[in-house]
């Protein structure tokens, strides 16, 4: 999902609380708080010494303990008005994708990619997923794109790096 669609999802629902759902069954607490909203750009090199740029934007999400207990979620309206005051001080780039920033003390603080929502009459439910690293330069490494990678396939002398 980009920037756009997660911004228009929000307009849509605004009167839902929003809510995270990290893994199967798991959801962020309700005591969250967006912390920060970062406009990344990416420059990258891959092991194949294939180069590549791209921009993302980061939302971030952090579980205050000052708050354990808490039943009412942010509201989509509230998350949908922080949104719109960072776009005011730093333009979006509207067709990054968006990920969310988010761990806890059984989960381990990731970026996590949007893969769908559910919305019902009480509330809008953001799924997330972990994407798994891949090799980029899979032809130049003698990897089948259908393949996973091996520890040791892109190891040094193996002519990927």
């Amino acid at each position: 999902m980009n920037t756009s669609e997660f911004i228009s999802l929000l307009g849509e629902h605004q009167d839902k609380p929003l809510l995270f759902e990290y893994a199967p069954g798991m959801l962020v607490g309700a005591n969250y708080h967006i912390t920060e909203v970062k406009h990344v750009t990416i420059d990258s090199v891959d092991c194949g010494a294939g180069t590549d740029s791209w921009k993302e934007t980061i939302i971030q999400l952090w579980e205050s303990p000052n708050e354990l207990g808490k039943r009412d979620y942010l509201s989509s309206y509230k998350a949908l008005g922080i949104l719109r005051k960072v776009g005011t001080m730093t333009a979006y780039e509207m067709d990054a994708p968006v990920k969310i920033e988010y761990g806890n003390a059984m989960f381990h603080t990731a970026h996590l990619h949007i893969t769908g929502f559910n919305v019902n009459d009480e509330q809008l439910i953001v799924k997330l997923a972990v994407n798994p690293t891949d090799c980029k330069a899979k032809e130049l490494c003698g990897v089948p794109e259908t393949a996973s990678v091996e520890a040791n396939s892109c190891a040094p002398g193996s002519g990927c790096c």
